[in-house]
């Protein structure tokens, strides 16, 4: 028992004692070790600093960077190189990259790369009175492609002008530390042809700009040739009485983990570790090396994107995995040349693909080994091509609709309609949208035109499929992330409409751009998207977004034989898929979808 004068102070030296061991934890010794140390007789590299003037990304905003050149540097090599941002950290003597980079380079353990460190940009204030523009948050907590495009259109072009940098992404690594692992990880995210490597110090993928989706976006998206290493501490906003994290969007510790798991289910090549600090390069500068030595490990051999180890074993859940659609190791090939625009692919019964170019008033036909010849000429710009039962293509035309036969013969099939997408079913009645008009029309087999839908919640109606047994019609709104469902009534009109599939928008731009739509044969829904092609289930739920073949947008798309078409600007590719369309002539029934 505790006297009246005794119970406080022994509160008191518990509580002490408690706050005392997570001091301690904090206080664990994270010293740089060897490798971090300048040497004798390891040659050094130098160290330049300049000034990159305002660009076009970031507008009247200077950046203060510089550029590590190893002594083994070799002009007449491409060389190897590495983005810091936040560059002055990883400059000063608390991480001491470059010497570093001296003495891996010299071990043998590191290429000779060139380091590129860039530090964000402050927007000078126009007077002394008024406050500056510290673009720090806006350029790396941002998960949109502009700071990506600031690097490869400004800064390492600018370096590029004095050294002999390499193109291969494979070459290419990138570093950040908090906000700025956010941003090194959107790098590499938007922009995988051009970066292979990421390491992440202390990152914050928390509810700040978006960071706290990423996880279910990598878990959702193909696996792209990325390697990552993160490092994290225990303690990075957190105290005893608030083990889950004092920062108000979200635990740093806890999401790491969560982006390290959504990793690990996707497949990449990822390591964490995880230390005892707080928010702070302790631990971090302390393994620097080790974390440079696991990144860069194996070069020159290429990253690649692989199907996760354990895919397909027992316990193994497949459903809405990219690897249920395509396969790791059969990726886009182009067909064709490129063109001045390649719109709405359709293919035929025999198995090949029609796309048109509407600029040059051009169809081509490209036959099952991927060969294009030219189909039509002087097409009076046709910009939807379409299938019907009865073996001819139907293309829209500016304000009609005609039909070709297998010669090229022209037949005008619906005249005064504007058409963006077009829908055929196996009676040869035929939906149409109307994106100017935001209406869905109905031409039915006799050529008599009526509207369907123009209810005005579709904000641009454009991509049209039908379902694999008919009854249902697909809708994408070009402009808003939810794209609709209709049940066909009898007499062909549409009813019960929904705002059914919700798709991933793109984190810049308010509109979804959604333009294209179809179907396989077992109901899952594919929408041609600036993400690239987004697959909802049957549900409605997004699933799996797989990779565009080149950075940009989708823009339509149609399954024809084994293969996924898709048209991306001015060029056609294919992609071997594992499931199978179904063309309008021949409808079949679905199975019951997964709830």
């Amino acid at each position: 028992m505790y006297t009246a004068l005794e119970k406080p102070f022994a509160m008191r030296t518990t509580a002490l004692l408690v706050l005392c061991a997570a001091a301690g934890l904090r206080a664990q010794d994270y010293s740089l070790g060897p490798d971090s140390q300048p040497r004798e007789g390891v040659p050094k590299g130098v160290v330049t600093r300049f000034v990159l003037p305002p660009g076009k990304h970031y507008p009247g905003t200077p950046h203060n960077c510089a550029i590590y050149v190893p002594a083994q540097y070799d002009a007449a090599k491409p060389a190897p190189f590495m983005v810091f941002l936040d560059g002055s950290g990883p400059l000063g003597n608390a991480q001491r990259v470059p010497t570093v980079f001296d003495n891996l380079i010299a071990k043998g353990d590191l290429p000779p790369l060139i380091g590129i460190f860039v530090d964000p940009g402050v927007l000078p204030a126009l007077n002394d009175a008024a406050q500056s523009r510290f673009e720090r948050v806006f350029e790396y907590d941002s998960l949109s492609d502009r700071f990506s495009r600031f690097l490869l259109e400004e800064l390492i072009p600018e370096v590029g002008k004095k050294y002999n940098l390499s193109k291969n992404p494979d070459d290419h690594a990138i570093s950040g530390v908090s906000t700025g692992a956010v941003g090194a990880f959107a790098v590499a995210w938007n922009r995988p042809d051009q970066f292979h490597r990421v390491l992440s110090f202390i990152g914050t993928f928390v509810a700040m700009k978006g960071a706290d989706g990423l996880p279910a976006l990598i878990r959702k998206t193909e696996p792209k040739p990325i390697r990552i290493f993160l490092q994290e501490g225990k303690n990075d906003h957190v105290v005893p009485s608030e083990p889950y994290g004092t920062f108000y969007a979200g635990s740093w510790p806890i999401n790491n983990q969560v982006m390290l798991e959504a990793f690990q289910s996707a497949g990449y090549d990822v390591k964490l570790e995880m230390g005892e600090e707080g928010h702070n390069m302790k631990h971090g500068a302390a393994i620097m090396p080790e974390a440079l030595r696991w990144l860069w490990r194996g070069y020159p051999s290429p990253i690649v994107a692989k199907e996760p180890a354990d895919f397909g074993k027992p316990g193994w859940d497949p459903r809405g995995k990219a690897y249920s659609i395509v396969s790791s190791d059969k990726g886009w090939q182009q067909v064709g040349a490129n063109y001045g625009a390649v719109v709405s692919p359709a293919g035929d019964k025999d198995g090949n693909v029609y796309f048109a170019d509407p600029g040059a008033s051009r169809i081509y036909k490209g036959d099952a080994a991927g060969k294009v010849t030219l189909f039509k000429e002087s097409t009076r710009g046709a910009r939807v091509l379409r299938a019907g039962p009865d073996g001819r293509m139907y293309a829209a035309q500016s304000g009609r609709i005609v039909s070709y036969g297998g010669a090229g013969d022209e037949k005008v099939f619906a005249e005064n309609v504007d058409a963006w997408d077009l829908a055929i079913t196996a009676k040869g009645e035929m939906y149409y949208s109307d994106s100017g008009r935001m209406k869905v029309g109905l031409i039915d087999a006799k050529g008599q035109v009526r509207t369907v839908y123009n209810g005005g919640e579709i904000a641009q109606p454009h991509g049209l499929a039908l379902s694999p047994d008919q009854a249902m019609l697909v809708v994408s709104d070009a402009r808003g992330r939810f794209s609709w469902s209709f049940q066909i009534a009898a007499d062909g009109g549409l009813m019960n409409g929904e705002p059914f599939y919700r798709l991933e928008m793109p984190e810049s731009g308010w509109m979804s751009g959604v333009t294209g739509v179809t179907l396989d044969s077992i109901g899952q829904v594919y929408f041609a998207t600036p993400l690239g092609v987004q697959m909802c289930e049957a549900n409605g739920r997004t699933a799996t977004i797989l990779n565009p073949p080149e950075p940009g947008a989708i823009t339509a798309l149609a399954f024809v034989g084994d293969w996924l078409y898709v048209a991306e600007d001015g060029k056609l590719f294919r992609r071997a898929v594992k499931v199978k369309g179904v063309p309008s002539w021949a409808p079949a029934k679905l199975p019951r979808p997964p709830l």
